[in-house]
């Protein structure tokens, strides 16, 4: 099957499809596309001709370029097309839809499909996101080039291979690009987040369902609160409780207090009891206090293990905490000292936390108000700041990302509610 050259299917649609004698059979509409290995290919030509439709197979085409489309077919051999959902086709289905530059971590508009020649079949090889496609479409590309020239300039091409881009429209999802969706999971969760906040709901809906589920916990934290309310609201309750099992709990217990009560109730229910302890010890607090923004994930070791046996234990423990700074040295729960990995990493082995842990803290409690945590931190230069009771009991730490959220508010912050 001769296909000569670089293809774009804007440069096809409109072009007349000649039988073996010369004769117009149509001019060339749309094109089917099918799954194809390595890559999706075209399955079918649609014709149109007087008003009417006709479809062609792939395998009754004798030439295809930019230049002449021919088949090996008669017009009596040709059959009418009726349109369907169930095909995809490009300038239908593709032309203008929004993609995922899973290199560029950005949402892009296709303005035109490349197609390339390969085992016989016409593949989908990229898409052209840039000015170019448009002026392609248009059909003043060429003239457009002339123009950039008169000014020393040249037409920027802007195409992404098919391989490195994402669908979000779920109807593309039915030629199974070959992108694999870790591409996506790669991603910063802030990248994710704002690349979802820019799409269509159904759109962003799709791609978040898509993600690695540790990726899509982190994402989702990033994400306005009505969104992410819709989100969780719009997944069935054994994937919403896989997402918020892998959350921090104190962003779970901020995306809990979100929820309508029946649904926070159900996902309670749903989560370990451990984690839904955690998160409801959480929920208790106001939002504006150091309880409100503590997390109860913290690295807490007694004072009598030797350095060596801490860092052992770290080395275990430290995957399941989100950010650990320093090791907090509790005995019968409450707080005695604290212990920087500096501290750790600096001293002999066989040392005991006993004898390097500072021992002049810094604490807040539970109901300190958000801005006197914020100048703490900010005062002593600290990452991190526990949270005690009356009694001495260390109940979690308020990290200095909770803090920036609160000098730069993110529109995810909201106010709690006991649940």
């Amino acid at each position: 099957m001769p296909l000569f050259g670089e293809v774009f299917v804007s440069e096809l649609i409109k072009m007349p499809v000649l039988d073996p004698m010369g004769e117009e059979l149509g001019t060339v509409k749309d094109f089917i596309v099918i799954k194809g290995d390595p890559l999706p290919m075209l399955s079918t030509l649609i014709m149109e001709k007087k008003k009417k439709r006709y479809f062609l197979e792939w395998k009754n085409v004798g030439i295809f370029n930019k230049r002449i489309i021919s088949s090996n077919l008669y017009a009596s051999k040709v059959d009418p097309y009726e349109p369907s959902e169930d095909d995809l086709l490009i300038a239908r289905d593709i032309f203008d839809k929004q993609i995922v530059d899973a290199n560029g971590a950005k949402v892009v508009r296709v303005n035109d499909v490349k197609l390339e020649g390969l085992n016989s079949h016409a593949c989908l090889v990229a898409v052209d996101v840039g000015i170019r496609g448009i002026l392609r479409r248009l059909g003043i590309e060429r003239k457009s080039e002339k123009f950039y020239r008169v000014f020393g300039k040249t037409l920027p091409h802007n195409l992404i291979r098919w391989s490195y881009i994402q669908p979000l429209e779920p109807r593309l999802t039915t030629i199974s690009l070959i992108v694999p969706r870790q591409m996506i999971s790669a991603l910063h969760p802030s990248d994710i987040a704002d690349i979802i906040s820019k799409v269509p709901y159904e759109q962003g809906l799709a791609l978040f369902k898509g993600l690695d589920p540790n990726v899509a916990a982190e994402a989702l934290h990033e994400l306005e609160a009505n969104i992410k309310r819709a989100i969780i609201e719009s997944l069935d309750k054994d994937h919403a409780t896989d997402v918020v099992e892998r959350m921090p709990p104190d962003e779970a217990a901020d995306l809990l207090s979100d929820l309508k009560s029946d649904k926070a109730k159900e996902l309670l229910e749903s989560i370990e009891k451990d984690e839904a302890e955690d998160i409801q010890e959480l929920l208790a607090h106001e939002e504006d206090t150091a309880g409100g923004l503590m997390t109860n994930q913290f690295i807490s070791y007694h004072p009598e293990l030797t350095v060596q046996e801490a860092i052992e234990k770290l080395r275990i423990d430290s995957p399941n905490v989100e950010a650990v700074y320093y090791i907090y040295i509790a005995k019968d729960e409450k707080l005695i000292g604290i212990a920087s990995l500096r501290d750790l990493i600096l001293s002999s082995p066989a040392v005991l936390l006993s004898e390097i842990m500072e021992t002049k803290l810094k604490t807040v409690s539970p109901d300190t108000n958000q801005q006197a945590v914020a100048e703490l931190i900010s005062k002593y230069n600290l990452l991190a700041i526990p949270v005690v009771d009356a009694d001495g009991n260390l109940l979690g730490i308020v990290t200095i990302d909770d803090i920036i959220d609160i000098l730069l508010p993110p529109s995810s912050r909201k106010k709690r509610r006991s649940v």
